[in-house]
């Protein structure tokens, strides 16, 4: 069985670590490249960068401050955060970059996908996807992506009279007529590696992942799922690998600020007979 992983997630503002409460409520949380380096030595298996708010102010992702995250660890790093085209990708991969992170723009062409995934090779595109469930009988609008008029698997129920799961881009800030189970589904087709899949439901409360959006997602697809939003204690993420189904789970708020160590939450899934690498 392959081990799970445990991935801190470091989210980017204006070249900080910052951290909030569903995507809002910024704090700073320190300097990137030093949080990276103090992971690895904990023992983290992976570590993920998100520039929060690049795909929202146009621009591209900080790259010397993946060069310089870069240059102090040797663990799998993945970034994402204002990826737009293949000369973006390989910048990032050549800045030190394992992965790369794609979200808004894989909503406006899900072809970028595909050429990435051709050019790159799968083990290099990572879908990330921010969800929110959507309450029935909700009026809120739904904003139809022009591609998707012809994709009519791909839209939500109108009537919303059962759970679903929307599609959000722009770092959560705008609202798709996407229904998520499907996304997921066609982005492993056109080439991804993995599914990053971000319940903005659960971000930053501790209440726990969403494991039934995890559950759902996971079930469907046969590439990895990483389960992020809602982690705030070592039970959590035990149950988003077992309950939700999740390959990896990723947590930034619980690390962070040291209510828990990578050694001690490592310890507690080997302990409760999770695969981990120790």
């Amino acid at each position: 069985m392959l081990a799970k992983r445990i991935i801190p997630c470091l989210d980017v503002k204006g070249g900080r670590v910052v951290k909030g409460v569903n995507f809002v409520d910024l704090r700073d949380a320190g300097d990137p490249a030093e949080i990276a380096a103090a992971y690895e030595a904990e023992g983290a298996d992976e570590l993920t960068f998100l520039d929060i708010a690049a795909s929202h102010e146009g621009r591209k992702t900080i790259l010397d401050v993946v060069a310089r995250t870069s240059e102090k660890v040797f663990m799998p790093l993945t970034v994402g955060g204002g990826v737009r085209t293949l000369e973006d990708i390989r910048a990032l991969l050549n800045a030190g970059a394992d992965k790369v992170s794609i979200n808004t723009a894989a909503v406006h062409d899900p072809d970028f996908v595909k050429s990435a995934a051709e050019k790159f090779g799968s083990q290099c595109i990572v879908v990330a996807i921010d969800a929110k469930r959507l309450i029935p009988n909700d009026s809120s609008p739904l904003n139809l992506q022009k591609w998707a008029e012809d994709r009519p698997n791909l839209i939500l129920d109108e009537s919303k009279t059962a759970l679903q799961w929307g599609v959000f881009t722009h770092g959560g800030r705008k609202q798709t007529k996407i229904n998520v189970l499907a996304w997921a589904i066609l982005m492993e087709s056109y080439g991804a590696g993995e599914i990053l899949l971000t319940s903005m439901d659960r971000d930053g409360t501790k209440k726990g992942y969403d494991n039934e959006l995890n559950r759902a997602i996971s079930d469907s697809l046969n590439i990895p799922v990483i389960a992020s939003g809602g982690a705030g204690s070592p039970e959590h993420l035990y149950d988003g690998l077992t309950e939700g189904k999740a390959s990896a789970v990723l947590a930034a708020s619980i690390f962070h600020f040291k209510e828990y160590t990578i050694p001690e939450t490592k310890d507690f899934l080997a302990k409760k007979g999770v695969p981990i690498r120790v």
